[in-house]
């Protein structure tokens, strides 16, 4: 906690003086602009907006507003072992959560990971979450997750999913549906998704009882599709025979996908979850935007996992302009003759759009957040450090907040009217009592593990090493 001035429960905040990059549908970039929140909603965008009488206000002055960032796909029960698996690869991921941690996870280790994953997320500016939620080994574990994500600051949408077991037989325990309902109808909940992959090449198609849930619920389907040798075209063409590829359904990565299921992806009204950190590093296939672009896909971007990447989406935006861009250089230089790109297609302005406006729309929820409008929730971002030498000159604030912006510069977010974050310091949930649960869990693993602590997260480099790939679901 912190002892910076903090505006009372329900009084109105007005930001002064700052960039505003709207996200609006056209994008309107106010030079010197204010945003009055009132009564949990965004009650003006404007230049000299009078303040309420009772306003708190906020020189936003040197800074940058912008809409909170929406993450589509996050573990956020892996945060509990934060950077343990930078050096693996996505076997050896498989081979930590099938056969060792993962496996070992108790309820409260999973709730611990998503406490600390939340205040995490809003610290960066991210004020919606969707926690990919896919250790929860039984019902336990669920209302383990669920529990943490309704006590913790910022929106979460709950996919629920458990990757220890075949999604068909999962999603049809009663116990299961009974807590997805639950969350579906909890107002403190922002969402609830049913979360699930389709790795087996079988006709038979046993995945289709699952998606059947999910329409039956009325809930959206999050896949990772397109990751190679374990979700790819087979799951997309199963699900489009099947009809079962709904507006609204998130694509995880699609990242090695023949053109065929990129069109059937976009023809369905699905969207792609980018996870660009993650694609560069352990082998999905390339960070697939020039696809997306090619094919009118909707897109957003997402942290993946903090057993691996970064835990903000400012890292986000900068790896997928650089993976982008990369790709177009090296296609360029292969032909014969070689051209030289003197226009980049993808521009900081439309990956800031995907972390904001593009989350929103992914989730279904644009009418609610991802832009600063009249009417729309009160989640707002400043970023502003006039400690930093890197915020002089302000002269591009998309380039800014790509190129420039980290999570130290976040000064404040607001969560519907509500403060979690000021002056550069979380405001909001219990950070100390979160790390003695963390220390709990790190305890415990350890014991459980033993000897093999520190050879996990320190892979060898044989000259030859091939690992079974144990994700696959056994009918």
């Amino acid at each position: 906690m912190t002892d910076t001035p903090t505006p009372q429960k329900g009084q109105p905040i007005l930001f002064t003086d700052g960039i505003v990059l709207t996200m609006d549908d056209s994008r309107t970039v106010l030079p010197r602009g204010d945003v009055l929140v009132k009564d949990g909603r965004i009650a003006e965008v404007g230049v000299d907006v009078a303040a309420p009488d009772d306003a708190f206000v906020i020189d936003a002055k040197g800074g940058i507003l912008m809409p909170g960032m929406v993450d589509t796909h996050r573990h956020m029960w892996q945060t509990a072992m934060r950077a343990y698996g930078a050096d693996w690869t996505l076997t050896q991921y498989f081979v930590w959560y099938y056969l060792q941690h993962g496996a070992k996870f108790r309820p409260q280790d999973y709730a611990a990971g998503n406490l600390i994953s939340a205040l995490d997320a809003v610290e960066s500016g991210v004020t919606t979450s969707v926690d990919w939620s896919h250790g929860l080994r039984t019902i336990e574990h669920g209302e383990a997750a669920f529990e943490a994500l309704v006590s913790s600051p910022g929106r979460f949408v709950f996919a629920y999913g458990n990757i220890h077991q075949s999604p068909w037989e999962w999603t049809a325990d009663p116990a299961i549906q009974d807590l997805l309902v639950r969350s579906r109808d909890d107002s403190r909940m922002f969402g609830t998704q049913i979360a699930f992959d389709v790795p087996n090449q079988d006709a038979e198609f046993p995945e289709l009882a699952a998606y059947r849930v999910a329409e039956e619920l009325g809930l959206r389907v999050t896949t990772h599709a397109g990751v190679w040798g374990a979700t790819n075209d087979w799951g997309i063409r199963n699900a489009y025979e099947a009809g079962v590829m709904k507006e609204g359904y998130t694509y995880v990565h699609a990242a090695s996908l023949a053109a065929e299921s990129y069109q059937k992806i976009a023809a369905t009204g699905g969207n792609v979850s980018l996870a660009t950190e993650s694609e560069d590093t352990c082998g999905q296939g390339y960070p697939p935007v020039h696809q997306l672009r090619r094919y009118g896909i909707p897109t957003s971007l997402s942290v993946d996992t903090s057993v691996w990447f970064s835990a903000d989406l400012f890292s986000a935006m900068r790896a997928t302009v650089g993976a982008d861009r990369a790709l177009e250089h090296y296609l360029a230089h292969q032909l014969d003759p070689a051209e030289t790109i003197t226009h980049v297609k993808l521009r900081v302005e439309e990956v800031v759009a995907m972390a904001t406006r593009g989350g929103a729309k992914a989730i279904g929820k644009d009418d609610l957040i991802g832009s600063l409008e009249v009417g729309k929730l009160g989640d707002v971002v400043l970023l502003k450090n006039e400690d930093s030498p890197s915020w002089a000159p302000l002269v591009n604030p998309y380039g800014q907040v790509v190129y420039q912006a980290q999570r130290g510069d976040v000064h404040t977010v607001v969560v519907g009217g509500e403060v979690v974050k000021a002056d550069g310091k979380v405001v909001a949930g219990d950070l100390p009592g979160v790390k003695a649960k963390l220390e709990d869990t790190i305890s415990y693993l350890q014991s459980e593990i033993g000897d093999d602590w520190l050879a996990g997260q320190n892979p060898e480099i044989p000259e030859t090493e091939v690992l079974y790939n144990p994700y696959q679901y056994k009918k």
